[in-house]
């Protein structure tokens, strides 16, 4: 792939009205499957609510939990004048020429709420799904749990299966109250040739947690995300996952940044990478800014391909006595011995080798309800004949 910089200026501003759904399971059986590998179930019996966005256009959106709000954007907006407070308050739209784009040509994306002291009892799942070829999707996501509430979502991003080539710019921010919960995936399944851009940014208050997965192990042609979580109040917590698998001609640029501003903070990140061809580049920054602060970092990256690259780098900023972090950082191949181990044992090669792969990527994420770790398992499962 060429290193020139690929603009959404290149992509269609504009694509067709897309139809309202009453049901998701009226969509295209193989859009559908391409979706259910997001986690987004069709049904929505297991969920607290649902939004989809196709292309520019909400196709569904509902809830069935009170005190949880499910809405677009901009419909949120026009309901609550509040609401402008929080838009363009973690994210620049100066950042650079994704967020500048994204700030002028943005349409919906969704708008969750919990509401003080609400505990979502199912999963809230987003969809933004690309329909339309060569387009450039752009969303503005707002997520708010206020005081002492908690709400878990999870996240599935795509591209139709005619989809050959389009651009995804999701600006989201992220705003976890007081004592209050948040569980975020998001699982994403783009087409070959798709350039995604998400810009993130979050704002843990006292006592808050905030608990981040991410999973990409489809190809895509560039991602590239470095999203900032601002601990602002004393005890704040956040734990970030990421699974990554970049094939031949994939190049990713995935990070993610933890500053700990004040006492008693904690973060950890935990990052995932394995390539069978492709580029990864794997960011982590923790910066300490008060006192008691910990923090940990770890990358550790598996190459399968003589043509693959995994580039970590590791980040540690302490700016006040008596900060605690680390970090652990390892990269390499599948051990030859590993290999004759499970082979030993009855074991063909590509088994003793696919074996081993599965068991690096499921990674157990500490306090992700167990029907999110569902789905990252089956994502996982899923993954293995094209990883192999």
């Amino acid at each position: 792939m060429s290193d020139k910089k690929v603009l959404p200026q290149f992509f269609k501003k504009e694509s067709p009205k897309r139809a309202y759904m009453d049901s998701l399971q009226v969509l295209d059986i193989l859009d559908r499957n391409r979706l259910v590998q997001t986690g987004i179930d069709f049904a929505g019996v297991d969920r607290s609510g649902t939004f989809m966005q196709m292309d520019d256009s909400v196709v569904h959106c509902g809830v069935q939990q009170p005190g949880v709000e499910v809405m677009s954007t901009e419909e949120a907006v026009s309901r609550y004048d509040w609401l402008m407070d929080y838009y363009w308050r973690t994210v620049s739209p100066e950042t650079d020429e994704y967020t500048a784009y994204a700030h002028e040509h943005s349409r919906h994306g969704y708008f969750i709420r919990a509401l003080p002291g609400v505990k979502s009892t199912q999963p809230v799942q987003a969809s933004l799904y690309i329909a339309e070829n060569g387009f450039a999707q752009a969303v503005h996501n707002i997520i708010i749990v206020e005081e002492g509430a908690e709400l878990n979502i999870i996240t599935g991003c795509a591209s139709g299966h005619a989809v050959r080539t389009g651009m995804h710019l999701g600006i989201s921010e992220f705003y976890v109250k007081k004592n209050a919960k948040l569980t975020f995936t998001m699982i994403h399944n783009w087409g070959e040739d798709m350039y995604v851009h998400p810009r993130s940014g979050m704002i843990v208050e006292e006592g808050g947690a905030f608990l981040s997965n991410f999973v990409c192990m489809h190809p895509v042609q560039e991602l590239k995300m470095n999203p900032l979580t601002r601990l602002v109040g004393p005890g704040a917590l956040v734990r970030s996952h990421s699974i990554l698998v970049a094939q031949p001609g994939v190049k990713m640029d995935v990070g993610s940044r933890v500053y700990l501003e004040a006492p008693n903070t904690r973060a950890e990140i935990i990052a995932r990478a394995l390539t069978t061809g492709g580029d990864i580049i794997n960011r982590g920054h923790l910066r300490g800014d008060a006192p008691g602060v910990k923090a940990h970092l770890e990358c550790h990256g598996l190459i399968l391909s003589k043509e693959g690259i995994i580039h970590a780098i590791p980040e540690l900023e302490a700016r006040v006595a008596g900060a605690e972090m680390s970090h652990e950082a390892a990269v390499g191949k599948i051990a030859p011995e590993e290999i004759e181990y499970l082979m030993a044992r009855g074991l063909s090669e590509e088994e003793a080798t696919s074996t081993i792969v599965r068991g690096f990527l499921n990674v157990q994420m500490e306090g992700l309800p167990a029907e999110l770790q569902a789905e990252i398992d089956r994502a996982v499962k899923q993954s293995q004949d094209s990883i192999m």
